[in-house]
């Protein structure tokens, strides 16, 4: 052999040896997916049995006990009356300790004992831009607390879901988009663009993150509310222009794609463009009987891939039992809504309402349409406002909560401790 070709091939081989571990160490420990299953690091099947922490960076209206069509349903609201409540100082001041007490190290410790595997977090992107949003415009604020949570899931072995609750403009056209009461996302290239942005941010900042299993990318696009048929053509096309921006970045994790009128529809999507997806779909208060799911069931079979259920839940311990028995003998992993929740039984945890929120439920239901309206409608006292939000605050603390028995056993996991 000539010797320059040997002393080549020499250099070749030393720099294989060296460079082999790091590539060997680039894959292993992240999820993936094969054929119709959610592959776990131990190259087995993994069924994903958890919850949401929704209400944390996502606050609802109805989650804070506020009725039907309420005033005050997504943050934006909230945050709004609490504003006029007790002034933007304070208003700064809670939102910082809320998003501090509501979940914490021994919120994630509890969830393992209890023998969850995973969790999904709805997130806000306004978290990730210099927008206003529960106080802050800090575009790294979102990367503070997702890291944190994250870095707790990994110590316990809980890997975790990111969802995208809330896109620019809003992309389902109710209040839990937090946006402005249509789809403008897909109306709006500016939108999309930021959307794009932001995911390829998270992405980069996350792909080296085994504890993290995927990106859920919009929450429940295009709510039933609009004619389907001026809107939903949108939607695949935008999925497969975010998922080749993300997929320039990071090539190791899970895409999870919900379809239109709240993840209700698989069928729409056709023939599969990324090959290492989750199909999403979201049932609440249906029959718990095969024929709700056959649809996303059909979907599967035809194009061998895996599907799950990101959100179901919000019903009476029998439903919560016979609705996970129907998914889990499908081999359909799943994360019910929610896990912490003021005052209900509906959920993983809840905890007590402080004394004189009835206050702050009968401010936020008035008429505030005016200057003249909000002075109308202020409260006696701001002074005990303040006192039941800081006990708002006190009693959502992890040591503070009672967990739900019934509906935690019909979910097949134990109490814990």
């Amino acid at each position: 052999m000539n010797i320059v070709l040997k002393n080549y091939l020499r250099a070749l081989t030393a720099v294989i040896l060296i460079i082999a571990p790091f590539a060997l160490k680039a894959q292993p420990g992240f999820i993936t997916t094969r054929g119709k299953e959610v592959i776990g690091p131990n190259n087995k099947p993994f069924l994903m049995k958890g919850t949401n922490l929704g209400d944390w960076l996502v606050p609802e209206g109805y989650m804070f006990l506020h009725k039907g069509d309420t005033k005050i349903n997504s943050p934006k609201l909230i945050n709004e009356a609490l504003m006029e409540l007790i002034g933007p100082d304070a208003t700064k001041a809670f939102w910082k300790k809320y998003l501090d007490n509501y979940i914490t190290r021994a919120d994630i410790h509890y969830l393992k004992t209890t023998g969850m595997n995973s969790i999904r977090i709805p997130f806000n992107y306004k978290l990730f831009t210099y927008e206003d949003y529960l106080g802050e415009n800090n575009p790294n604020r979102g990367f503070q607390l997702l890291d944190r949570v994250i870095g707790w899931c990994k110590q316990e072995g809980i890997y975790v879901v990111l969802d995208m609750h809330c896109a620019p403009g809003g992309q389902t056209g109710d209040n839990i988009d937090d946006g402005y009461g249509y789809p403008f996302l897909f109306l709006n290239p500016g939108c999309q663009q930021q959307t794009i942005q932001i995911w390829t941010r998270i992405a980069a900042h996350y792909k080296n993150e085994t504890a993290v299993m995927g990106y859920d990318l919009l929450n429940e696009p295009m709510a039933h509310y609009f004619n389907a048929d001026s809107l939903n053509h949108y939607l695949v096309p935008f999925y497969k222009k975010l998922v080749a921006a993300v997929r320039k970045v990071d090539k190791n994790h899970i895409m999870i794609l919900g379809g239109a009128q709240w993840d209700s529809k698989m069928m729409m999507f056709g023939q599969p463009f990324d090959s290492k997806t989750i199909y999403t779909f979201h049932k609440y208060w249906t029959p718990t009987t095969q024929d709700v799911i056959q649809e996303y069931l059909d979907y599967r079979n035809k194009y061998n891939v895996p599907i799950y259920c990101g959100e179901t839940g919000e019903n009476k311990d029998a439903w919560v039992h016979d609705f996970r028995v129907l998914l889990e003998k499908n081999n359909i992993g799943w994360h019910y809504w929610p896990y912490k929740k003021m005052d209900n039984t509906a959920g993983i945890i809840t905890f007590k309402v402080p004394e004189g929120f009835d206050k702050v439920i009968e401010y936020a239901d008035k008429n505030r349409t005016g200057f003249k309206d909000i002075r109308d409608a202020a409260p006696a006292s701001r002074a005990q406002i303040q006192q039941a939000l800081n006990g708002v605050l006190e009693n959502c603390k992890f040591e503070n909560c009672t967990p739900n028995k019934g509906y935690i056993e019909a979910l097949g996991l134990s109490v814990g401790k």
